[in-house]
């Protein structure tokens, strides 16, 4: 291998980087620039499984990953967020969206002004101003994402000059020849490219790159294709691994529509290259690629949609409920923690504004338990028999170790959202999550005084006069009406 070589090997390498990067930073700027618009979309999801197809799409069109959404997905399952068949609905949009990116690459071929060599640095340039000297957060955003653009088209275009010295070397003939010949080996292929890079829009991009370079007939190519809408399920599936059973279901969901769909489109596509060799072994276009791809999942979803059902059972059948058995050691707290341990599924970060929602409601949650115990240490405080006084008071002090727990839970992962790549208002809404938990924490540290003096208060056998008793009243009244009232706002 000469120098030469190596050299195109580095910038094609390097072009892959330039594409994933670009990807990510497009993506960044896409989620910073709809901002809480994108919390709303989780609500349409809950509305039928046709609006969540289409949000599903926009979602992937947004983050630039079906992987990314699939993996979501399984998260806001896990948490509870979403049921098994409004999952359905969103990991088929996700298959439509992520044909966005196949279509931005094919921009290339409809012209010399889409050109990535043409077009890439002016907006590289153009970004980068509004990035840097732009004062409105909006416009930054929108340089962000024009930036994205500019750094997916660089790396595209290194791609497609490191590969077209050698465009017509026999490797390249010889290799597509026997994928195409071979439907079994080109999916197969096609799955082991997309699950190394964990992305089936990266590894379409690789491939659009060789079709514009006339090195990639029909037949293998669509062959390939097919493998890459599998081996984008295997981050999902893995994903799902240690969730809750819904969760394996909805990643088993995700390869069950890509695989049936590779079984009935391949068949298709074998009988007519066998009749149509002319067709089986001429090259394909980047463009081509494209229409395939968005043709081929968006008949996928035709067809599957009305099945959802009969999908959904399938999964259940393949993952089955485990029941277990509560052991002696279970009580309601540790099954409190669990719950608010399972809301805070590390999959949502991947989206910080569903993150931070979900911060928003266990905050929340956490904020009522600490309620519910300070009604508690009244009960025990008023309590006039020994034995349940006494029980009410050791509740109120097991509860406390719950509320701590959760302020442990809630404060390390919104250090993990707060982290994220989040607009001024989102880092102030998290600032204010974090104010929260520590009130919210401080609420139980008072109910378990008052709890302590329940104990005292029996002990001692102090009593109250009438007026002590009014005013006392007047205050719990006081204070539980702010409390209710502050829970409520």
């Amino acid at each position: 291998m000469s120098i030469s070589d190596v050299g195109m090997l580095f910038k094609f390498v390097g072009g892959i980087g330039f594409f994933l990067y670009g990807m990510h930073v497009m993506a960044d700027g896409l989620q910073k620039a709809a901002g809480n618009r994108m919390k709303s979309m989780l609500g349409f999801f809950t509305k039928n499984r046709f609006v969540a197809v289409v949000m599903g799409a926009l979602i992937t069109a947004l983050l630039q990953s079906s992987t990314a959404t699939t993996v979501m997905t399984v998260g806001f399952v896990n948490a509870g967020m979403l049921t098994l068949k409004q999952a359905v609905g969103v990991i088929m949009g996700a298959n439509i969206g992520t044909t966005f990116t196949a279509w931005l690459v094919s921009l290339s071929e409809l012209g010399m002004s889409f050109k990535p060599e043409f077009i890439a640095p002016l907006l590289v340039g153009l970004g980068a101003f509004g990035v840097l000297f732009s004062k409105s957060e909006q416009k930054k955003k929108i340089g962000e994402i024009i930036v994205g653009f500019g750094v997916l088209f660089i790396g595209f275009g290194f791609m497609s000059e490191a590969i077209a010295p050698y465009k017509n070397a026999q490797i390249f003939y010889d290799t597509f020849s026997v994928l195409g010949n071979n439907p079994i080996l080109a999916i197969l292929a096609g799955i082991v490219v997309t699950a190394i890079m964990h992305s089936s829009a990266a590894s379409v991009g690789i491939l659009q790159t060789l079709a514009m370079n006339g090195i990639v007939t029909w037949q293998s190519a669509v062959f390939i294709t097919l493998g890459q809408n599998i081996g984008t399920c295997i981050t999902a599936v893995y994903s799902g691994a240690g969730a809750s059973t819904n969760a394996k279901r909805a990643s088993i969901l995700h390869l069950l529509f890509n695989v049936f769909g590779a079984i009935w489109c391949g068949i298709l596509a074998y009988i007519i290259f066998r009749f149509r060799t002319d067709i089986a072994l001429k090259t394909i276009s980047s463009v081509d690629i494209s229409i395939f791809h968005t043709v081929f999942n968006t008949s996928n979803t035709l067809i599957l949609f009305p099945l959802a059902g009969v999908m959904v059972r399938l999964s259940e059948k393949i993952i089955r409920e485990k029941h277990v058995l509560p052991t002696e050691d279970e009580t309601i707290e540790s099954a409190k923690i669990e719950e608010v341990r399972r809301h805070l599924d590390r999959r949502i970060l991947k989206n910080p504004s569903f993150a931070i929602e979900t911060g928003v409601q266990q905050v929340l949650a956490m904020a009522d338990i600490a309620r519910g115990n300070f009604y508690l240490a009244l009960e025990a405080f008023n309590e006039t028999e020994k034995e349940p006084a006494k029980a009410k008071a050791k509740q109120v002090v097991r509860m406390e170790n719950t509320i701590n727990e959760l302020e442990k839970m809630l404060t390390e992962f919104l250090v993990d959202v707060d982290n994220l790549s989040l607009t001024e208002e989102q880092h102030t809404k998290v600032k204010t999550l974090f104010y929260m938990i520590i009130d919210a924490e401080r609420i139980g540290d008072h109910s378990e005084n008052i709890a302590e003096l329940a104990k005292k208060k029996r002990k001692e056998k102090i009593t109250f006069s009438d007026k002590s008793e009014k005013d006392l009243e007047k205050m719990i009244h006081a204070t539980t009406e702010t409390l209710d009232g502050a829970l409520a706002a």
